[in-house]
């Protein structure tokens, strides 16, 4: 086995991380781990070192006048203009748009391999979010090599763009500090997969 899934560090950093991505802050799955984060519960448990979490945990906690849930549907739902928006096609097509060649290619790869994506909505697969409970789950039931693709040619591609112009643009520290948390753990992911990332022409 590959150490990047031993003892289930990414799949329980990709759930986490996905989670918190994709889901408002004060549904009843998330809320607990937002209280985690802001008091700190977190930071013995996550996977990297204590000197680098350490100061994340100082911004998480921090007070500020915006309400979580008002930030989230600034950053990731709008109606206003998204300074980063979390689809991969946005970053990855020509002409940024949704259900670009990218998220094509990205169903393509899941119908190759027996993959289903169940959604609420009529929305891309390829969420940033949606993507990592899709790696935690692939990791979560063996499935090592597609989590690997997955990481490598269809989120890691357009990820580090994505977290920081969203950790530049948040305004809120829980944000900031979320981002920066995912840099970091991404980073790690990336140094320990068996297969290269993929380069492909970023276009925001």
């Amino acid at each position: 086995m590959n150490k990047l899934h031993e003892g289930g560090s990414l799949a329980f950093t990709a759930r986490v991380l996905g989670a918190l991505f994709y889901y408002p802050p004060d549904t009843p799955d998330v809320a607990p781990l937002v209280e985690a984060f802001v008091s700190g519960d977190w930071v013995e448990q996550w996977p990297l070192p204590s000197q680098a979490v350490q100061p994340l945990a100082v911004t998480f906690a921090t007070h500020s006048d915006e309400p979580l849930a008002r930030a989230f549907q600034r950053l990731f739902v709008g109606p206003w203009a998204l300074p980063a928006p979390p689809w991969g096609s946005v970053w990855m097509d020509r002409e940024s748009v949704l259900f670009g060649d990218s998220t094509l290619a990205l169903r393509q790869w899941m119908r190759e391999n027996s993959i289903a994506f169940e959604s609420q909505q009529n929305e891309p697969e390829d969420h940033f979010g949606t993507l990592l409970l899709l790696a935690a789950w692939l990791s979560e039931n063996g499935r090592h090599t597609e989590c690997e693709q997955l990481l490598a040619w269809h989120l890691l591609p357009w990820a580090t763009r994505f977290l920081t112009l969203l950790t530049e643009h948040a305004e809120h520290p829980f944000y900031r500090a979320l981002g920066e948390l995912a840099q970091l753990t991404l980073k790690q992911w990336r140094d320990g997969l068996l297969i290269p990332v993929a380069q492909k022409q970023l276009y925001r």
